[in-house]
């Protein structure tokens, strides 16, 4: 990702589904004004789903996803469609591409039932508009479309963007907490996790959220914090601080200073932190062999002392003196099924985006899974949670 660049949890996320040879691909490429996907007659050309980050006027950063055709035959086309299904899980925007020769057919109302179930705004694009002679009255969120000549691309477009602003919520991760001149003190370990030249994304986020509200954000290592408080002519509105330090970060800032930690932030922002916080009272319950379900939203190489793989777990075992069995995802790797764990314990999922996130939580709420975060947890294990959610308005 580009220094300059929107996350991609940040992105809105835009979904073409459609039978094979519909004309998805085309589509997506006569949206985009770049060959995106792989156009082909032969059906089923895209057999994964296909994502790219771009800007696209008038909608502003997004996520194009193309996907396989959701009529895929065979043992390898049902996979096919299940991954369409699972795109949905992260799409804020769905378009249904049909053959307009062809018209709608039980494929498509089943994906239509589907959009309507998870609450996914979507239209319905009735592709190759130019090889049709009569045009029949088109039913509400529809238009016609021609991938080959142009004709309703921008229409569609115009309307993708309405329905990506009646998609925003507003939500802000800090600057709510904040008001302009405020210090902020973020406490920031270097250590051998920590990218060479650059900070990790949830930290990234914060600062460009304090300098939206004109607060001013104030870097530090843990070991610097005390030094740094010292020298401030006034006591900051706020300390966030890295999980991993927590309880160190605790003892070097004085009770009149709120303290949280960026995790806890991304709880609030992306997630529900009422239930994430009750997610981490499961502790107190567990027994030897319960299965943990520890997961990350994005993929990078575990190192020696990796928080999820090493110091979650060892933490656990420390603060319930039990043996459980752990399992670790990264990525996509979330399973629906989530029977047979005592608890489920999620990264702040800064590299997904909030309807993907949310997904997460519902199931596990669903299936009566406690479902917690990094944060939240650390705080709860070293005796800190109460402090150090006491300053958010909670959700």
């Amino acid at each position: 990702m580009g220094m300059n660049q929107t996350p991609s949890g940040e992105r809105i996320h835009i979904g073409f589904f459609g039978k094979r040879n519909a004309g998805k691909s085309s589509l997506v490429n006569a949206v985009t004004g770049q060959e995106l996907a792989i156009v082909s007659e032969v059906r089923g050309t895209t057999t994964d789903p296909v994502y790219k980050s771009m800007e696209l006027l008038p909608l502003g950063p997004v996520v194009i996803i193309d996907t396989p055709g959701m009529d895929d035959e065979g043992e390898l086309g049902l996979k096919r469609v299940g991954k369409s299904r699972q795109v949905l899980n992260k799409t804020d925007i769905a378009v249904l591409v049909v053959d307009a020769a062809e018209g709608k057919g039980p494929e498509e109302d089943e994906m239509i039932r589907l959009f309507e179930k998870k609450e996914i705004p979507y239209l319905v694009a009735y592709n190759k508009a130019d090889l049709i002679e009569v045009v029949s009255v088109l039913p509400p969120r529809s238009l016609l479309v021609s991938a080959a000549t142009g004709q309703g691309i921008h229409e569609l477009k115009e309307q993708m963007a309405r329905l990506t602003s009646a998609e925003g919520n507003g939500r802000k991760l800090v600057s709510d907490l904040l008001k302009p001149s405020d210090l902020v003190v973020l406490v920031v370990p270097i250590d051998k996790a920590a990218p060479k030249g650059r900070l990790i994304l949830p930290q990234q986020q914060v600062i460009r959220d304090c300098l939206d509200i004109g607060a001013n954000a104030v870097i530090c290592r843990e070991d610097e914090l005390p030094r740094v408080l010292g020298a401030l002519k006034e006591e900051p509105a706020m300390v966030i601080t890295d999980s991993q330090v927590f309880p160190l970060v605790d003892r070097l800032t004085p009770p009149s200073i709120f303290l949280t930690s960026f995790s806890i932030l991304f709880a609030r922002y992306k997630g529900k932190l009422k239930q994430a916080c009750q997610g981490a009272y499961a502790l107190d319950s567990l027994e030897d062999g319960d299965r943990i379900l520890i997961s990350e939203g994005c993929t990078h190489h575990r190192q020696c002392g990796d928080i999820g793989t090493e110091k979650l777990p060892n933490w656990i075992r420390e603060y319930t003196g039990k043996k459980p069995e752990f399992t670790f995802t990264s990525g996509t790797e979330f399973p629906e099924n989530l029977v047979g764990y005592r608890l489920v314990v999620h990264c702040g999922g800064c590299m997904l985006n909030e309807r993907e996130m949310r997904f997460r939580l519902r199931s596990a709420a669903d299936q009566g899974i406690p479902m917690t975060n990094y944060g939240i947890l650390i705080a709860y294990m070293k005796g800190i949670l109460k402090r150090s959610i006491a300053g958010l308005k909670k959700n």
